[in-house]
């Protein structure tokens, strides 16, 4: 996508809620900048995620920082971090630990915490590690298909069922 103002690729999407009309704005790193300080001037009443953004973008990264967390990936479903923004979901439950510095400080706005204090499930166990395998095998296989590596895809697919099968009957 392309910044508004210029030809340039848009790296920041804000979005603004005016009178409950929500206004998007995909801007690139330069014209960001610039919307962002127009929002903090003194005169500005009310805060804005505007504002709130650019102040931590003085705060935190810059765009070198920016870009190479972007390109952080996943060692076990090969999620990249600008996947998840783009997204807004995960790829498996080891990204948590993955991006764990980066989605704190995200979690802990939304939720007000960073620790579970919800009901749990009363019947089952987690089978979290089964299912992180599950999600790498999966990933693996469309690497060997895309490859044309059919023996190694046929293996991974047999692999991938009786696995599925354990769950099924655990």
């Amino acid at each position: 996508m392309k910044c508004q103002q210029c030809e340039k690729p848009a790296t920041f999407h804000i979005t603004e809620l005016a009178d409950d009309v929500p206004e998007e704005l995909h801007l690139c790193e330069e014209h960001a900048r610039v919307y962002l300080m127009e929002a903090e001037e003194p005169d500005e009443l009310v805060p804005s995620i505007a504002g709130a953004l650019a102040q931590h973008l003085k705060i935190s990264q810059t765009a070198e920082e920016l870009s190479q967390l972007d390109k952080r990936q996943c060692p076990v479903c090969d999620i990249t971090f600008y996947d998840f923004r783009n997204a807004g979901r995960l790829g498996c439950p080891h990204d948590y630990v993955c991006f764990g510095d980066e989605l704190e400080p995200l979690i802990l706005s939304i939720h007000g915490a960073t620790v579970h204090t919800g009901k749990q499930p009363r019947r089952g166990t987690p089978v979290t590690d089964k299912q992180t395998e599950l999600i790498r095998m999966r990933r693996e296989l469309e690497t060997a298909v895309e490859q044309e590596n059919y023996e190694r895809a046929s293996e991974l697919r047999d692999q991938i069922k009786s696995l599925e099968q354990e769950n099924e009957s655990a």
